[in-house]
């Protein structure tokens, strides 16, 4: 019988190990940045096309490679950073593998050139599908450019499993992001198609982090830093009124090397405990310096994920780094113990300090021994000519009698006494639906009670609604009497640009304005809205944590982040009128029973539970 196992050819090799290290666009453009950072550039430009799919180009102004070191790249597990096996306790470079290169050229179309300083010519080296079609010399400027054409042109299966051009430009700009940020010191600019999309010059990380999210971080900004023998923690944090309920801009970079880390993050939020909500999670950009020695980050083939040594000891610093960042900026309320709580028994005692507190707290001058109330002498002719006649003794006991309630009985016949009802209160229910709680609508059905959670119940109706409208692409808009302008992220940007179809079809009415910005025309006309910048920001929050916790398409998904953020809220009061209105739209829909989140809509409690509750 003939061997059976034998070795794989490079190839196929090559584009086993891309699968690990190369999964989108995106992840190829990871690996270019890393390695331009590791060849020293103070400059580095990205040009892309096609989201990626069609050209990605990296052109920086590092130090470049010889003829022989450009040749060597492509090829598996070579590296200039790894002699011996101690080399791996002490890694501070991004590249050691030695795969990146060799498994993006088994996949895409590669084309590099590079030259060094002090070299009068340069390299081109064209490969593809890992065959080296030219190399040769070539005039080029100081540094490296690679570029990556046709990203899986030789695997047709893998190509097809790549999403949206917007969506694989979102993940672009996450990379891209994340680079940016862990080296302010280094200049940054992203093309697509033509576009710039960034173009960030060096300078300290608190401008980085406004350059790549907006000048609205300018103002939610909290220094943080902790220094340790064992750990070094510096960055910023975000204001807790800030916080946001999609997850996204949280960042960890352990020795500049952005890292996912749920523990960690449990150790920021715990940190942020009481001062936002459980479903929100806080901004921040947390620098981790420690001894590579005690860090392994030759777990994942992407690096993102790391381990430590001692996990304990890094939460418990990094949960008090934030906290006192919390405290030491006055961003957590706290007692002034600086002033006498029974200042005002000493006031004679200290003359200085009751002008330091009347300055201070001017407002309760009519605390203030100073204040003097003014003569009240001859009050008593403000009410002559008003007098009115004291009741009677008599006429005081009729009228406590009379506000006494006695309900009807074979032991108090209703005719004994008469049975008062209180009135209802303007906007109460008089009929067979009320209100509790301002949360749950009550009605009356023939067999018993049925109980309709309000929220929920809107949320189905809408829900409904509006996917009825994405499918008929008709949708009533009102336009704005001031239309606002939205400055969004360069993600979201993009990724209101992928929904515009779908905006359009719900009653929106966006245009763009200038970079990075949209412009807010009409919003749905059966939306009561004060604020249609405040709704439209929401929808697109909303959206994104649809995105992050279902697998929707893009329909349904706005239909569910319209509906959540356009509905009635608990809280709230109905009329009447109102609420059977509610309870008929919501049976006359498709699925009745549940919500948008799986929650039920209504109960229904028959008369024999009633019954059984009095032991009838």
């Amino acid at each position: 019988m003939s061997d059976l196992i034998q070795l794989l050819p490079d190839a196929i090799a090559n584009q086993i190990a891309a699968g690990e290290v190369v999964q989108r666009p995106a992840s190829a453009l990871k690996e270019l940045l890393e390695n331009s950072i590791d060849a020293g550039a103070t400059k580095i430009q990205v040009v892309v096309k096609d989201a990626g799919k069609q050209l990605i180009q990296v052109i920086d102004n590092g130090k470049g490679m010889s003829a022989t070191d450009a040749r060597m790249s492509f090829e598996r597990h070579a590296t200039s950073k790894i002699r011996t096996s101690s080399d791996l306790f002490s890694i501070r470079t991004f590249g050691f593998r030695g795969e990146a290169l060799a498994s993006i050229a088994a996949v895409a179309q590669v084309e590099l050139k590079t030259r060094q300083p002090d070299s009068e010519l340069g390299t081109l080296i064209q490969i593809e599908g890992s065959e080296v079609k030219k190399q040769e010399p070539v005039a080029s400027q100081p540094g490296t450019s690679v570029c990556m054409r046709n990203l899986f042109y030789n695997v047709p299966a893998r190509r097809n499993f790549l999403k949206s051009n917007p969506v694989e430009m979102r993940h672009i700009v996450e990379e891209f992001q994340r680079v940016a940020l862990a080296y302010p010191e280094i200049g940054f600019s992203l093309i697509q198609n033509d576009l710039e999309v960034f173009n960030l010059l060096p300078g300290k990380l608190s401008q980085r982090i406004v350059g790549v999210f907006g000048k609205n971080y300018q103002s939610q900004l909290v220094p943080c830093e902790e220094i340790t023998p064992h750990l070094n923690v510096k960055g910023y944090i975000g204001k807790p009124e800030c916080a946001k309920k999609t997850r996204g801009e949280q960042f960890f970079f352990v020795n500049n090397r952005y890292i996912k880390s749920s523990y960690l993050n449990h150790a920021v939020s715990n940190a942020f405990e009481g001062l936002i909500q459980q479903d929100q999670h806080p901004f921040y950009v947390l620098f981790l310096e420690i001894d590579p020695a005690h860090i392994d980050i030759n777990v994942h083939p992407t690096k993102t994920e790391i381990k430590f040594d001692d996990e304990r000891t890094i939460y418990a610093v990094i949960r008090s780094a934030v906290k006192q960042a919390l405290g030491a900026h006055h961003v957590v309320p706290a007692l002034d113990f600086s002033i006498d709580v029974n200042f005002t028994e000493n006031w004679d005692k200290d003359v200085s300090k009751k002008e330091a507190v009347d300055r201070e707290y001017s407002y309760k001058t009519f605390n203030t021994p100073e204040f003097k109330k003014s003569s009240v002498s001859g009050w008593e002719k403000l009410f002559e000519g008003h007098e009115s006649p004291r009741p009677s003794e008599r006429e005081t006991l009729e009228r406590e009698e009379a506000e006494i309630l006695t309900f009807s009985s074979k032991a108090n016949p209703e005719e004994e006494k008469g049975f008062s009802i209180p009135k209802p209160e303007e906007g109460e229910a008089t009929g067979t639906t009320f209100q509790v709680e301002l949360s749950y609508v009550i009605a009356q059905m023939s067999t018993g009670l049925l109980i309709v959670d309000q929220q929920a119940a809107h949320e189905r109706i809408l829900y409904e609604r509006y996917l009825r409208q994405l499918k008929m692409a008709q949708g009533p808009s009102q336009q704005c009497l001031f239309p606002p302008v939205v400055q969004l992220s360069p993600g979201d940007f993009s990724l209101v640009l992928d929904l515009m179809e779908e905006l359009n079809s719900l009653g929106f009415m966006v245009a763009e304005f200038g970079k990075d910005a949209v412009l807010i025309q009409g919003v749905p006309a059966d939306i009561q809205v004060k604020n249609e910048k405040e709704l439209f920001e929401g929808l697109i929050e909303q959206y994104k944590n649809f995105k992050n916790e279902l697998s929707l398409d893009n329909r349904e998904n706005l239909a569910r982040s319209l509906a959540r953020k356009s509905s009635l809220k608990r809280g709230q009061k109905l009329s009447p009128q109102e609420m059977e209105t509610l309870v008929g739209q919501l049976f006359a829909c498709q699925n009745p029973n549940y919500g948008i989140g799986g929650n039920k809509t209504f109960v229904k409690l028959d008369l024999s539970s009633i019954h059984s509750f009095f032991g009838k």
